[in-house]
């Protein structure tokens, strides 16, 4: 028989590097694809709770504005309170020594100063309360947005309390 020919055998080792380089390279593709779509996932995650805390700091800020424009209304409040006060008691003074009219003095005095000690004690509260708001606000980021809405609630109701109670004084000092 003459020499049969025979194959290199290069070419089915080459075959066979080629084919693994190309399962290897498919395989690092499609890795490197799922890697890929999870960083997307976990981007746009991040990107949604970046506007989402942008717009809680937004409306605390807001919030944070709204008291301080309540505490300094009130802190006014609280002043004219005072004067008013001041000057009725300097008017009543003077109504003269007639012991009737020294006893309806203290009766009223003692109702005015009762009704002052309410707004003082009401309005100190609410200040107080409203400090301690802004305080909460001005690091809002290490309290609940739900926590600083409901203490914000109730420094509005304690501020409520005093506004009434100013209301009575008012009434209270009414000639």
């Amino acid at each position: 028989m003459a020499h049969a020919r025979r194959r290199p055998r290069a070419v089915p080792v080459l075959a066979a590097g080629l084919t693994l380089t190309l399962v290897a390279g498919g395989a690092l593709v499609a890795y490197l694809w799922r890697t890929t779509d999870e960083w997307r996932a976990t981007s746009a995650g991040w990107e949604t709770l970046a506007v989402t805390a942008a717009a809680d700091l937004e409306r605390t800020q807001g919030d944070l504005a709204a008291a301080q424009e309540v505490l300094d209304d009130t802190r006014e409040q609280l002043g004219t309170a005072q004067d008013r006060i001041t000057e009725l008691a300097d008017e009543k003074a003077q109504l003269g020594d007639d012991s009737a009219a020294q006893q309806q003095l203290a009766d009223y005095q003692a109702r005015v100063s009762q009704a002052a000690g309410k707004v003082a004690t009401a309005l100190a509260t609410c200040i107080a309360g409203q400090e301690q708001l802004i305080r909460y606000m001005d690091n809002a980021e290490a309290h609940e947005p739900a926590a600083l809405r409901r203490f914000r609630d109730d420094v509005d109701a304690l501020c409520g309390q005093a506004t009434e109670a100013n209301e009575q004084l008012q009434h209270e000092l009414e000639p």
